[in-house]
């Protein structure tokens, strides 16, 4: 049988498209990038993205879609002021863009139509960022072979973003210009302009750092849900825990930070042994209870007692 000798295709993600299939003979073109949806495989063939994201894929993406929301609340929280009755309607309004941007996001993916999409396995770290890996085989002309070999994990991400953004400016003021009677006239838009900002700095972290995310996410959640619950707890005008069941917001407070925490042992475990991975779970409360019992030693007022008596 006749073999088709072609010159060896350089560069990590450079690949040959094939152009067309006659039985089990399949034609080829030039070395270069791989469409859309494609990435190459050990022959250095670009192949089609047939596979499905797993469940580490699907809470990497919960954890990029959490990131708006929560910055969402945040800024919501801190510009609506103690005696606004706005804040509740906000929050619900924040919601609803971010999980009609996440279902709009998904039903426009490859397959259109299905809440089901279809990608390509992230192998290692160097898959997110192919524009590093160019080759330039005489040293002068460099073969551009940038493509997204983790489809679409990269691009989805963008596009979702682009949604919560269109989804705010249109909802949103609106809702503000009704609603938040209790606000001044030059306060109430405030989280609307602080979402204008945080949204590019979201889209750079994205396009900079998204390979290094996809990998330290579950650890980013832990670390920021202690620290975050831990400045909260220490910065209540009164003791926490005995608020809890006056002041229903600290209870929101406290089961949001635990769900935050519950996702980062789920993300960190993956859930591949059921049997072994979820009395993890257990753990979701001890940082909480941890600072209870230790809190009464740490108060600054006790401390300062303490200190002058020893003098």
């Amino acid at each position: 049988a006749a073999v088709d000798i072609q010159p060896a295709c350089l560069g990590l993600y450079c690949g040959r498209t094939v152009l067309s299939v006659n039985g089990s003979l399949e034609t080829y073109g030039d070395c270069g990038v791989c469409p859309r949806g494609q990435r190459t495989d050990d022959n250095k063939i670009c192949r089609e993205c047939v596979g499905s994201p797993d469940r580490y894929d699907w809470l990497y993406l919960g954890f990029m879609a959490m990131l708006p929301l929560v910055l969402h609340w945040f800024f919501i929280e801190w510009y609506s002021g103690k005696k606004s009755s706005s804040a509740l309607l906000q929050h619900l309004t924040a919601l609803l863009e971010c999980s009609a941007a996440g279902a709009v996001t998904l039903l426009l993916s490859d397959p259109v139509g299905s809440l089901h999409i279809r990608s390509c396995s992230v192998k290692k770290l160097s898959d997110w960022y192919t524009m590093l890996y160019n080759p330039s085989p005489d040293y002068i002309t460099t073969v551009h072979c940038t493509h997204e070999a983790v489809y679409p994990l990269y691009t989805i991400v963008f596009i979702y973003y682009a949604f919560c953004l269109v989804l705010m400016m249109l909802l949103r003021p609106l809702l503000v210009k009704k609603i938040a009677c209790g606000l001044g006239r030059s306060d109430r838009f405030k989280s609307i302009y602080a979402a204008l900002y945080f949204f590019p700095i979201l889209t750079v972290l994205q396009a900079v750092g998204g390979g290094l995310l996809y990998y330290a996410f579950p650890y980013i959640i832990l670390v920021l849900s202690l620290v975050t619950l831990a400045v909260y707890m220490s910065a209540s005008e009164m003791e926490f825990f005995k608020d809890l069941l006056v002041k229903k917001k600290r209870l929101v407070v406290l089961f949001s930070h635990w769900l935050l925490h519950a996702y980062g042992i789920i993300s960190i475990s993956k859930l591949d042994k059921l049997e072994q991975d979820l009395p993890l779970l257990a753990l979701v409360p001890a940082p909480a209870l941890f600072y209870l019992m230790t809190a009464k030693y740490t108060e600054p007022s006790r401390i300062l007692s303490e200190s002058g008596n020893g003098h």
